[in-house]
């Protein structure tokens, strides 16, 4: 029978190579190897952090053949084995727990609206453990709704009224093109153009993204990007389509990373930077909010040779 060699990390990814007694399913594999549950390793491929032979693989039952490499970024599996000692934790505890330790930043408040500094993996509303359910707690506004959502992994401006009526009159302005969401992402590749609009419908429905090219290096771009329509993943998908996915976009962005440093990025980077709107109260009044790049999204930065950003 062979013997297994430890797990070996280069810049922080972690790389596994299939013997013959490996030929097994993917799941089954990474649970052995990592000592995790199989739940958890499967958490670990149904979140895309999975490379065989550099291409994403997001089936669990994906069968392994001798020879194949692997390899997880290191803080992913960090992450799955911390998940995997609290499996026999009650799930209510847990998010009790997290809703504790959690601290969302409010970057503006007044006495009907509040926007906060949405993080990374953590949805906006509607679970036990969302950035809604623990500022209701962290703020003590039992009432407290999204009036619009980010996507689990896309950080920045969120805002959220404190009651029902400040909820629906919110909902008014943002049927109308009076709200300006200026968002930023590190995208695939060189963006050939200064500025270009793309107007392409999704789910057909109109939908429009202006892009700028803020800096550029030989492998991604630092982009600007302001949406006159808000359609699910409107950004991802507008970008994905004119072929330069955001890097870390584990399902509309690259399948194959030939650059190993696209496995080192920990999600998609797109932030929500500022957000601005008409009062819905108070009509003169306007709501101005920007919310500073965060350190991941300067690190991947970094790391594509465009420096370290504010």
């Amino acid at each position: 029978m062979a013997t297994h060699s430890a797990p070996k990390y280069a810049s922080g990814i972690l790389t596994l190579v299939t013997t013959r007694d490996d030929q097994q399913y993917l799941q089954d594999f990474l649970a052995q190897r990592l000592s995790l549950s199989r739940r958890s390793a499967k958490a670990v491929i149904d979140g895309r952090n999975v490379w065989v032979n550099r291409k994403c693989v997001w089936i669990a039952r994906y069968k392994l053949k001798t020879g194949d490499k692997i390899e997880v970024p290191e803080f992913v599996v960090k992450s799955a084995a911390k998940q995997s000692s609290r499996s026999q934790v009650p799930a209510k505890a847990i998010n009790e727990e997290a809703q504790k330790r959690r601290h969302i930043r409010v970057i503006w408040s007044d006495e009907s609206y509040l926007v906060c500094d949405k993080p990374a993996g953590v949805l906006s509303c509607e679970t036990e453990d969302s950035v809604e359910r623990i500022l209701r707690a962290q703020e003590s506004l039992p009432h407290l709704v999204a009036v619009h959502r980010l996507d689990r992994d896309t950080t920045g401006c969120l805002l959220f009224a404190k009651n029902h009526a400040a909820f629906l009159a919110a909902v008014e302005v943002f049927k109308t093109r009076k709200v300006l969401k200026i968002y930023h992402a590190v995208a695939a590749g060189r963006f050939e153009f200064k500025h270009k609009i793309i107007n392409a419908a999704l789910d057909g429905k109109e939908a429009i993204s202006n892009v700028a090219l803020e800096s550029v290096s030989d492998d991604a771009s630092f982009l600007r990007v302001r949406i006159e329509t808000g359609r699910t993943n409107q950004i991802r998908r507008h970008l994905a389509q004119v072929r330069h996915p955001i890097v870390g976009d584990r399902v509309f962005g690259l399948k194959s990373a030939r650059d190993a440093r696209l496995m080192q990025v920990p999600r998609q980077m797109l932030h929500a930077s500022s957000l601005s709107l008409p009062h819905p109260l108070s009509p003169r009044l306007e709501i101005n909010v920007h919310a500073p790049l965060p350190a991941d999204f300067r690190a991947t930065l970094k790391l594509f040779g465009m420096g370290k950003r504010k």
